[in-house]
């Protein structure tokens, strides 16, 4: 992909307003080589914070595919820093800018639904991305994520040999304000149920590795050092939380570790051992998909052309969706999945603190 960022040097005035200044710092891509009079084709983009995954890849490349199929399209940006608040805000600075559709990656789905309805009344389509949101959405993009609790469960299973046939095991999902943690935890819980115990399940306030640490703590005081045999975790920044705390706990080897969302720390951990395996989810599919359905319905065009699925949210029935399939990421298949789609280079890998493991791996070239 070879993907970088460019900061902004053009900020709204007016959403700079409403969401502060740290947030609009990173409001516009610099280079607005997409420079349009007022009153053009106006999309927004709304994210939940501005982590690694959504500066290195999910922003530029929603902005890239909607300027090759939208040329007189204007993309508007706003990161909420995870902040519920910050993003009711930014949406209701959007319409009041008059966008004309929204793409939007939701802190907190319920907290949202009351301005997604304030959208809809103002002729404003929503499109959930990475995460199903309240409300009267017109579309939704994201992976399959039973899919993504399927292929952690077997993974561990897997990488638990022997002791997958009644060892004990600590669930740490993500967020249940995230409707895509119960997702994850379902599609594991098909797996998992009646092939090991569980010994611990946690729920991961606000995805915060911190608390997957205290959590993990916990479970180790709670069931023994000895007696973990694996940890279904539900993504990399829990299992970073996780493997702290049982290197704290001095156990060893480690249990396999599962993750999610390939991290660049991740991937390490998985050259060096730490950690077993993560899923990853192709961005440029799903970024490409929801500047696709953007595009479409700036336009006034039909989703059906672009989505194959239909999924149901606690508020609305029949949402047009595109749900793309995930993929598992070992020690094993790194070079054939991650670094020959560009995500990242041997070398970006291969530092000189994971030289050793990488060569050991056979992770070189």
């Amino acid at each position: 992909m070879g993907l970088g960022i460019r900061h902004a040097v053009v900020v709204l005035a007016g959403l700079c307003l409403t969401v502060g200044a740290g947030a609009c710092g990173l409001a516009r891509e610099a280079g607005a080589s997409h420079e349009h009079p007022a009153g053009g084709l106006t999309i927004g983009l709304l994210l939940p914070d501005y982590t690694s995954r959504m500066q290195q890849f999910d922003k530029p490349l929603i902005e890239k595919r909607i300027h090759e199929r939208c040329p007189a399209c204007r993309v508007e940006f706003a990161s909420a820093q995870h902040d519920v608040a910050t993003q009711q805000a930014q949406v209701d600075a959007m319409i009041t800018k008059g966008v004309k559709v929204m793409i939007l990656d939701a802190v907190d789905s319920k907290s949202l639904r009351h301005s997604i309805e304030n959208a809809h009344r103002a002729g404003v389509e929503v499109i959930a991305y990475d995460r199903l949101a309240e409300g009267p959405i017109s579309g939704y993009v994201s992976f399959d994520g039973n899919q993504v609790g399927r292929l952690q469960g077997r993974e561990l299973l897997r990488a638990m040999g022997a002791r997958a046939h009644g060892g004990q095991i600590v669930m740490m999902n993500g967020d249940f304000s995230d409707p895509n943690s119960r997702w994850f935890q379902q599609g594991a819980l098909d797996v998992l149920r009646g092939r090991v115990r569980i010994g611990k399940a946690y729920e991961t306030t606000g995805w915060r590795p911190e608390v997957a640490h205290t959590n993990m703590s916990g479970a180790i005081s709670a069931l023994g050092a000895d007696r973990i045999d694996g940890v279904l975790s539900a993504n990399d920044g829990l299992a970073a939380g996780v493997i702290s705390a049982m290197k704290a706990a001095k156990m060893q080897p480690l249990p396999p570790v599962t993750g999610q969302d390939v991290e660049l720390s991740a991937i390490q951990r998985i050259v060096q051992g730490e950690q077993y395996m993560s899923v990853y989810k192709p961005f440029v599919y799903e970024a490409n998909a929801a500047a696709d359905m953007a595009v479409a319905l700036v336009h006034g065009k039909s989703l059906a052309p672009i989505t194959r699925h239909t999924v149901n949210s606690p508020t609305t029935r029949g949402v047009p969706a595109v749900l793309l399939t995930p993929i598992a990421v070992t020690v094993h298949n790194i070079k054939a999945t991650l670094v020959k789609d560009g995500m990242y280079t041997v070398h970006q890998i291969c530092t000189p603190t994971y030289a050793a493991a990488c060569a050991k791996a056979g992770l070189t070239g």
